[in-house]
């Protein structure tokens, strides 16, 4: 499935809380992820939104959730979506199956765990990312695969544990899902979108695979 374009000022006022965000980044880092997963996707956070205090008129701004390198901390942390729009490579939009919004996403779940990262300001997890990432021998609980541990988070670990803990994904272990494996997920729309880099670059198999699949 080919990525639809769109630009961020047609697609702003149609995100919801929960929609993910994917990137593919161009840093060592973003090159050793993508290499190690055989996919375009380095990076991903999920979007929340708030309102405007005391406003009636309904304004509200897209803020996303990450675990990345910002601001002078690396790990978890809160900022306005805009503001990443200056990304050094691919953005994509991808948003949640309406149906299983409606009636299995918790939303108040899934912001209060998420929240309470970002509070805590957990740390980035350079090893579990790394393990997730090359997953030789897993099937036997080998040297790739990691034990779910949420004393600190890599990107992808961080939303899906947020959908695990809003109702989306029943016991899953999040310490072993990729960037790629969350774009995966059997849980969108049947569309993504593309609001930024190289047209030709997409997300392979996208909206392909149960998140059951990653039952501890």
């Amino acid at each position: 499935m080919t990525a639809i374009q769109i630009g961020y000022e047609d697609a702003r006022a149609r995100m919801r809380p929960g929609d993910v965000i994917a990137f593919g980044g161009k840093a060592a880092f973003s090159n050793l992820t993508k290499f190690a997963t055989r996919s375009h996707v380095s990076h991903v956070g999920v979007i929340l939104q708030t309102r405007v205090v005391n406003d009636t008129s309904g304004r509200f701004f897209n803020q996303i959730i990450e675990s990345t390198e910002l601001n002078d901390f690396t790990g978890v942390q809160i900022s306005r979506f805009s503001d990443r729009l200056d990304y050094d490579g691919e953005i994509w939009w991808l948003p949640l199956d309406p149906e299983l919004r409606e009636t299995r996403f918790n939303e108040a779940a899934f912001y209060e765990f998420l929240f309470n990262q970002a509070k805590a300001r957990k740390p980035f997890d350079v090893p579990q990312a790394l393990l997730s990432a090359f997953d030789l021998f897993d099937d036997f609980n080998g040297p790739g695969y990691n034990q779910e541990d949420f004393a600190k988070f890599f990107c992808s670990e961080l939303v899906a544990a947020g959908f695990e803990a809003a109702g989306m994904t029943g016991t899953i272990n999040c310490s072993e899902v990729t960037p790629i494996d969350l774009c995966r997920w059997r849980i969108y729309q049947d569309n993504y979108y593309q609001l930024k880099g190289a047209p030709d670059k997409g997300i392979s198999r996208f909206n392909s695979l149960a998140p059951a699949l990653w039952d501890r």
